[in-house]
């Protein structure tokens, strides 16, 4: 890892590395019942930067995750994008794709130190939106996504999400989360 792509990760410096945690809750529908799913996940940040975008300047972490249910062997969820770090407008930006077809960009306030941070995205936002396919969009349509992140000095780091689906046979948003603490297990 450069040192020089570390420095100018701001808040996301201490996710560098392979992160694993087995204390997962995802609460999603599955089915079209409620499911409460105990997971383990792994993750892998690595480092880069810069990405000029004229004068902006970001430095981030690509990032790949993949989810297993404590009693199988087979991942039954994955991601794979970039966590982004905008210095100039004091952002950490969430861009990633699920192999759904359901793309998201969230974004948050965050100052350099922070050792936690929310990002948010909204369906229709110009800035820090969704978009989903076809299926998705008619059937469960994610309307909004909200990701709290902190990172604690034990060497974990734990989140918290939430993604809203409007059903239309129901007529009613579903509340889909997801939360986790991971501990580095490499840099």
């Amino acid at each position: 890892m450069s040192d020089e792509i570390i420095k100018n990760l701001g808040p996301l410096a201490p996710l560098a590395g392979i992160w694993e945690g087995a204390e997962g809750v995802d609460f999603s529908r599955i089915h079209s019942k409620e499911t409460e799913t105990r997971f383990r996940e792994r993750i892998t940040f690595s480092p880069l930067g810069p990405v000029n975008n004229g004068p902006q300047a970001l430095y981030g972490l690509r990032y790949a995750t993949t989810c297993w249910r404590l009693d199988e062997d087979e991942g039954f969820h994955e991601e794979t994008g970039y966590w982004l770090w905008d210095k100039m407008n004091q952002q950490v930006i969430r861009s990633f794709v699920i192999p759904r077809g359901v793309t998201i960009n969230a974004g948050g306030d965050a100052g350099e130190d922070s050792r936690s941070f929310h990002l948010q995205a909204a369906v229709g936002s110009e800035t820090y939106g969704i978009c989903s396919n076809i299926y998705l969009h008619e059937s469960y349509k994610t309307m909004a996504y909200t990701l709290d992140v902190t990172v604690h000095d034990d060497g974990t780091f734990s989140y918290s999400e939430d993604t809203h689906l409007y059903i239309p046979i129901n007529d009613a948003i579903f509340h889909h989360t997801d939360k986790n603490t991971l501990k580095k297990v490499a840099s």
